[in-house]
């Protein structure tokens, strides 16, 4: 990696609270970098190398590096997913996260928050990493830009980090090139169906960047013609603009919510109703959709209850429905799942979990587009979340009308903690405004509901109602308000439908002057809307009816309106409850005169209206309802203390638990440091243990000697095949008894008897012995030591000696040969060495001299037997071998240890090395006879020559 990319690295390993890491040392040696421990509070510098250190979890926020102690009571510490999280958050599309060899699935949800944000992921390849567990499961998420060896993702990171999309003013530029970006939504609407026209143009924007940095383009007309000449490229831009990142039980405390709050209201509303349909907007790989599905049957296991539960999961992007349709997740989801859901909803499948049958069955995951097909019906819960973010307003608005109109009343809208229901928020009653928990207030049409369209069926779901081919459209919902603004015109001046929250539904009839809009925030509650005299009989009637379920009429209600005195008859009358619907109101005013005891057509009376007593009345109502507020409120703080205080000992049991499980946890990483170094260790023994194997295979093959090894009951654990020289074995004779063999040895006892007594003395035996082809062998029988004066077996070894044997008797025939001759010519040898005065005599020299054979003698020694004569001719000349490595050969006269007078020829040869006489070597001679014979002939050889 160069040191001038003005990028910044930071380093997390998973280390040993206990173990001095050398990273900084080891990293320090191999760039030009410098390389840091990280402190709390560090600016990240560009061209810098940053390490984690031990025992904390490190964030960065702002361009500054914090640290944070590792708290191990809170379950797994994963803080590679930490660090590349807060990463995403910060740095957004600058963000690179890059996982590199390692074990575990650490790093799974940091690449998916990376890629989330619009950054750049590069993994190792699970096939060049020493530990492939993190590779993998990075690469299962699908999210991965590069897959490449460690030391080609270097060079990729480069050239992205150069790439000019990186800059701002090419991100500008990009921004700015409308037509070409047309093109692209064009093929793309062409290839898969789908308009990308309204989406966020700055996600559009910076996926298509990522795209082109990928591919090395550096513009977009270039882009352009490869998406035209690559449909491979096209389908690849297309699922990077679709990019789903999810988990399970994603932001837990809103599941918390849904779980301890949402659920159980929603059942409880439910009622005798069986049937509890859910709907999933935008599921991805379908992480959601089960985390939904595990809460409803935990809810209804709490519960005691059986649903007939549906779910709807839905999704443009086919490969991701088909992945969630298989349910098969890799190991990283156990970070996201408890244990216990873990082992209840799921089975291990090899590497990965599968999600139980149970579940699968609850949920019908289907392609759709929720901006083209047409909604759901009925449903009691829609889940959809972080996907209206990516969409320009004129979409939401859309979506939000189609999902108000799919909701029963009171059904729950689940939204991301970034978005909310906008100008539509008024259908909606906030049930917890932090995670965008909403209940519908009633059934709302889309905005397009006039427009009769074929409803999309996903396999398996229910039939829903379909528009008839054939007939003529016919819009109930105009045909129905024009007729009832008709029938007010002609009985009635003013016409409403509320709800039992008092607001307004439906009007009709034209009475400006009594029905007026507050100012302020918009209101639609109609005793804010009417005048004071008019809101109190209408709030009490419209009350009671709902409370009573019964209609209720007053009539003779008097107030001045504009200086006048106004009478007006008031009947209010509930609408037929049908299924999935609001309990309604209508309320019609009539201005007039009538006879309170002329009775109705349905036999009802009207009621004159007192406003003294409605005044009362309405007191009345209000202080009931405040003291029943009240009562519900104590005993709301009662159940609530209760509750608090069972919390409290159940807190105090989990701090228990934590410090129990941090302790172990703290246990199980020591000792998988300590595991993880005695395999390092292990690693080394066993290269070492085989190349000692086959330095001993070698060695053995290359003595070529039988080698027989036995364990301690002397049956055979190995042999050499020069065994075969001495016994009948082969190699299924491995672990049967030595005895058990026969041998080819001649005049000699079995093996085995030999074994017998080594194994009982425990001292070595060594013999030569022949075998039937007149081969002579050394046999040694040893105990196999395995520690000091520990043995475990026997080992015996044949050396064949044959050709020794015969070397041997003719090296002793030559000796014969050469001490006959040597006593034959009366002739012995001698050698001295000068450096250290060692001198060395043959046993014939001992005979002529007259002296015991082996007599230690000085070279001094041995010149004092020399005659007077001849005794400074023999020290010149010696003198001179040892100094000068002069050799000699002399005649002299020696006087025996006997007194005999003796002629002797001495012969030196001095042996020269580097220059130096390192010895003498000579021969001694007895030639006292022919000496005689050539004095006894010289007088006739004298008298012949005269």
């Amino acid at each position: 990696m160069p040191d001038n990319t003005d990028m910044a690295f930071v380093v997390v390993q998973h280390l040993s609270p206990d173990f001095k890491s050398m990273m900084v040392e080891l990293l320090s040696k191999r760039t030009a970098m410098d390389v840091v421990r990280a402190d709390d509070g560090m600016i990240v510098e560009p061209n810098t190398v940053y390490l984690i250190p031990p025992k904390a979890n490190l964030t960065i926020f702002k361009g500054k590096l914090l640290l944070a102690e590792q708290d191990h009571g809170r379950g797994l510490n994963l803080p590679i997913d930490i660090f590349l999280r807060s990463l995403a958050e910060d740095q957004g599309s600058k963000a690179v996260g890059i996982v590199l060899s390692g074990t575990g699935s650490d790093g799974t949800r940091g690449v998916r928050a990376i890629k989330e944000a619009g950054g750049m992921v590069m993994v190792q390849s699970a096939e060049s990493a020493k530990f492939d567990g993190m590779p993998r499961a990075a690469i299962s998420t699908g999210l991965a830009d590069f897959i490449l060896p460690a030391e080609e993702l270097a060079g990729k990171l480069v050239q992205y980090a150069r790439s000019p999309h990186a800059t701002k003013a090419e991100h500008a530029a990009l921004s700015q090139g409308a037509t070409d970006l047309d093109r692209i939504f064009a093929m793309l609407r062409e290839e898969t169906k789908v308009d990308f026209t309204h989406y966020k143009p700055s996600t559009v924007t910076r996926r298509i960047e990522r795209r082109m940095t990928v591919n090395q383009t550096h513009d977009l007309r270039s882009y352009v013609r490869l998406l035209a000449q690559n449909p491979r490229e096209l389908n690849t831009l297309y699922r990077e603009l679709l990019i789903g990142v999810t988990s399970f039980f994603r932001d837990p405390e809103a599941f918390k919510i849904l779980d301890e709050v949402v659920l159980p209201q929603l059942f409880e509303d439910l009622q005798d109703k069986r049937a509890c349909r859910l709907w999933v907007a935008g599921c991805s790989t379908g992480e959601e959709a089960y985390s939904l599905a595990i809460l409803c049957h935990e809810q209804m296991e709490k519960l005691g209850r059986q649903l007939d539960l549906k779910i709807f999961a839905t999704d443009i992007d086919q490969h991701a429905i088909v992945t969630a349709g298989n349910g098969v997740y890799p190991a990283s989801i156990v970070a996201d799942l408890p244990r216990e859901l873990r082992e209840k909803y799921f089975t291990v499948s090899g590497a990965d979990y599968q999600v139980s049958r149970l579940l699968r069955e609850d949920i019908v995951f289907a392609r759709h587009n929720v901006l083209g097909d047409p909604p759901f019906t009925n449903i009691d819960l829609i889940s959809c979340r972080n996907l209206l973010i990516y969409l320009e307003p004129v979409l939401q608005e859309k979506v939000l009308d189609l999902f108000g109109f799919s909701l029963n009343p009171k059904g729950v809208l689940f939204l991301g903690s970034s978005e909310t229901p906008g100008r539509h928020l008024d259908a909606f009653e906030t049930v917890q405004a932090k995670w965008r928990l909403y209940r519908s207030r009633g059934r709302r049409l889309p905005a397009d509901a006039g427009t009769q369209r074929t409803v999309y069926m996903p396999p398996g779901a229910p039939p829903e109602r379909r528009s008839m081919p054939g007939r003529v459209g016919f819009d109930e919902g105009v045909f129905l308000e024009r007729l009832v603004n008709a029938l007010v015109g002609e009985t009635v001046p003013l016409a409403l439908v509320v709800n039992e929250q008092m607001e307004m539904v439906y009007s009709a009839g034209d009475r400006a002057d009594l029905l007026t809009v507050p100012s302020g925030r918009a209101q639609y509650q109609v005793g804010k809307m009417m005048p004071r005299e008019l809101s109190i009989p209408l709030t009490t009637s419209v009350q009671r009816a709902f409370r009573n379920e019964e209609d209720v009429a007053f009539t003779n209600i008097v107030f001045r309106h504009r200086g006048e005195s106004c009478r007006f008859h008031l009947r209010v009358t509930l609408f037929e409850v049908r299924r999935s619907q609001q309990p309604l109101a209508l309320v019609l005013l009539e201005e007039g005169e009538r006879d309170p005891a002329v009775p109705h057509a349905e036999g009802q009376t009207d009621e004159v209206f007192d406003i003294e007593h409605g005044v009362r009345q309405r007191i009345t109502d209000l202080e009931q309802e405040l003291q029943f507020t009240k009562e519900n409120l104590q005993a709301t703080i009662e159940e609530l203390e209760a509750s608090n205080e069972e919390l409290q000992a159940t807190n105090e049991e989990l701090l228990a638990s934590n410090e129990e499980l941090q302790s172990t946890n703290e246990e199980l990483q020591s000792v998988n440091e300590e595991l993880h170094t005695v395999n390092a260790e292990h690693q080394v023994k066993i290269v070492e243990l085989t190349e000692m194997t086959n330095d001993l295979d070698n060695l053995l093959r290359n003595t070529r000697q039988g080698t027989l090894f036995l364990d301690e009951n002397l049956e055979i654990r190995k042999f050499t095949d020069e065994i075969a020289a001495v016994l009948q074995i082969r190699e299924v004779d491995i672990g049967r008894p030595l005895g058990d063999l026969s041998h080819r040895l001649v005049d000699c006892p079995h093996p085995v008897q030999l074994a017998l007594e080594v194994q009982r003395t425990d001292a070595q035996v060594e013999r030569e012995v022949c075998n039937d082809d007149g081969a002579t062998f050394l046999m040694r029988v040893m105990p196999y030591e395995v520690a000091p004066s520990q043995s475990a077996g026997l080992v015996l070894t044949f050396v064949d000696i044959s050709q020794l044997k015969h070397a041997e008797a003719e090296l002793a025939e030559s000796r014969r040969q050469l001490r006959d001759a040597a006593q034959l010519a009366r002739m012995g040898s001698w050698e001295f060495e000068p450096a250290t005065g060692k001198h060395t005599w043959s046993d014939e020299i001992f005979a002529i001299h007259d002296l015991p054979v082996g007599q230690v003698l000085t070279p001094e020694e041995g010149i004092n037997f020399y005659a007077e004569a001849s005794r400074p001719i023999i020290t010149r000349v010696f003198t001179a071998a040892c100094e000068e490595g002069t050799p000699y050969d002399e005649v002299l006269e020696i006087i025996s240890a006997t007194g005999k007078r003796k002629w002797v020829r001495t012969i030196g040869n001095p042996v020269i090395e580097d220059g130096i006489v390192t010895r003498i070597t000579g021969a001694f001679q007895d030639i006292s006879t022919l000496r005689g014979i050539e004095q006894e002939t010289r007088p006739v050889t004298e008298d012949s020559d005269v």
